[in-house]
C-alpha cells in the first residue's frame, strides 16, 4: 500500500492477528494533515461503526495491523463523525486507547511539550480532524451503505452409527415326518393259504411294529449381513437475510439573491 488512501477498503486486525473490520475513511489532523484515526466497519454484517488510532499501525501486506486486542476496539466509545471528529469525541476515543490528548496545538500538530510516542496516535491530538471525503472541488460524493453478508461454519448436529442387540421373533415353517401304523386284512385265498395255515390253529401271539417321526432341532449361528457407514451429503438452500442499510441523499436547494 503506496499511501494512507490506499488503506481504505482493507481489513483491519489486531495484534494477534484476528480481523476486526474494514476501513471506510482516513480522518487527518486539519492543521498537520497527517494521518489520526480510521473508521472502521466492524460486526457480522458490517453494520457497527467504530475508531482506530493509526498511530502505531503497520501494514502488513494486503492487511493493517493495529497493536490492540479485538475486544478493546470493540468497546470503543460509539462516535458518529460523518465529516469531522469534535475535540469531546477525540478525546473520549484517546482515552479509551490510554492515548496522550490535549487540544493545546503546536507546530508539530502535538499538544505543547509532547513528541510522537509509541501507542499515540499521530495528528489525533491537535482537536478537530477531518475525513480525507472532504476535497476541495467543487462536486459533492453521495455514499451508502452497503450490505455485507459473511457465513460462518458451525456444527449443527452430531450423528453417530450403535450397535445394539435386539430380539425379534422368527418363525419359520418346516415339514415333519412321522410314521403312524395302518391295519390292513386281507381274505384267505389260494395264494396265501399256506402261509396262513403254517402255523398252529389256534394260539395268543404278539406282532409289534416300531413307528418313527422327525424331531426338530434348532441351531443359531451369527452370519454377517451388511456393512454400514455415515457419508456426508451437502444440501444448498437459500435463505433469506434482512438488514436496514443507511444512504446518503443529495437535494438541490435554490435561494434567490
Amino acid at each position: 500500500m503506496a499511501s494512507w488512501e490506499d488503506w481504505k477498503g482493507h481489513n483491519v486486525v489486531d495484534q494477534s492477528g484476528s480481523k476486526i473490520g474494514t476501513i471506510e475513511d482516513i480522518y487527518y489532523d486539519n492543521d498537520t494533515r497527517a494521518p489520526g484515526w480510521a473508521r472502521v466497519r466492524t460486526g457480522l454484517f458490517g453494520m457497527k461503526e467504530t475508531f482506530i488510532p493509526l498511530g502505531t499501525a503497520q501494514p502488513t501486506g494486503d492487511q493493517v495491523r493495529v497493536p490492540y486486542e479485538k475486544s478493546v476496539v470493540k468497546d470503543a466509545p460509539n462516535v458518529d463523525a460523518d465529516v469531522e471528529l469534535s475535540t469531546d469525541e477525540e478525546a473520549r476515543l484517546a482515552q479509551h486507547y490510554r492515548l496522550s490528548y490535549s487540544d493545546a496545538r503546536s507546530r508539530s500538530g502535538l499538544p505543547e511539550g509532547q513528541t510522537a510516542q509509541p501507542g499515540t496516535a499521530r495528528g489525533q491530538t491537535t482537536g478537530r480532524v477531518e475525513t480525507a471525503r472532504t476535497g476541495r472541488d467543487d462536486a459533492m460524493t453521495r455514499s451508502e451503505e452497503e450490505m455485507r453478508v459473511d457465513k460462518a461454519r458451525r456444527p449443527s448436529e452430531l450423528v453417530r452409527l450403535h450397535k445394539s442387540v435386539v430380539t425379534e421373533p422368527k418363525q419359520v415353517t418346516v415339514p415333519v415326518q412321522r410314521e403312524e401304523v395302518r391295519v390292513e386284512r386281507e381274505p384267505i385265498t389260494d395264494a396265501n393259504r399256506d402261509e396262513a395255515m403254517s402255523g398252529p390253529e389256534l394260539r395268543e401271539s404278539d406282532h409289534e411294529v416300531t413307528l418313527n417321526e422327525e424331531e426338530i432341532q434348532v441351531e443359531k449361528k451369527v452370519v454377517p449381513k451388511e456393512r454400514v457407514r455415515l457419508e456426508k451429503d451437502v444440501q444448498t438452500t437459500d435463505e433469506q437475510v434482512t438488514g436496514e442499510v443507511r444512504k446518503e441523499q443529495i437535494d438541490v436547494e435554490r435561494k434567490k439573491r
